[in-house]
C-alpha cells in the first residue's frame, strides 16, 4: 500500500504533469494579458497569431488576419471606450502546443456617463510560438438570457 502511494506521488510531481500545470499557468496569464490590452487595438491585436480568426462579440462578420482583428478592436475602442474586463470560471486545456482556453466574460465600460457591461461567453485558442502563446482562433458571443 505505501509503494502504490509512493508511486502515486512520483507520478502526479512528474515532469509531465509539471510541465502541464507550467503551460496552463502560463495560457492563463496570456489571458490576463489580452484582458488588460483589450482597450488598445495595437496591444491586443498582438496577442494574435498573423493569421489569427476572430468572430468578435458585437461583429456580424468573421475577422481574418491580426490587421483584421486590430480593425475590429478599433471599432470596439470608439464603442466601448476604455474597456475593461473581468472573467469568471475558465476552463483551460493544453495538447501540446495548442491550447484552448473557455469560459466566460465582462466587458465593461462607461460612456455618456453611464456604466455599461457586457456578459459574453468565450473561446480562445493559443498555440505556442517560441516562448509566446499566441491566439489562433477566439470566438465570443454574448451570453443568452436565461430560459423562462
Amino acid at each position: 500500500m505505501a509503494i502504490a502511494a509512493i508511486a502515486l506521488g512520483l507520478a502526479l510531481s512528474s515532469p509531465a504533469s509539471n510541465a502541464l500545470a507550467d503551460a496552463k499557468a502560463d495560457v492563463a496569464a496570456a489571458t490576463a494579458a489580452w484582458a488588460e490590452a483589450v482597450a488598445d487595438p495595437e496591444k491586443v491585436s498582438s496577442l494574435y497569431s498573423d493569421d489569427a480568426v476572430l468572430w468578435g462579440t458585437a461583429s456580424p462578420t468573421v475577422r481574418t488576419g491580426r490587421t483584421a482583428v486590430r480593425d475590429y478592436f478599433v471599432a470596439v475602442a470608439k464603442v466601448a471606450p476604455g474597456v475593461k474586463m473581468s472573467f469568471g470560471d475558465q476552463l483551460i486545456r493544453v495538447h501540446g502546443n495548442a491550447a484552448v482556453n473557455t469560459g466566460y466574460y465582462t466587458f465593461a465600460w462607461v460612456k455618456d456617463g453611464e456604466t455599461k457591461t457586457l456578459p459574453a461567453r468565450y473561446s480562445f485558442t493559443f498555440v505556442k510560438d517560441g516562448d509566446r502563446w499566441l491566439i489562433v482562433d477566439h470566438h465570443s458571443s454574448p451570453l443568452p438570457a436565461p430560459p423562462k
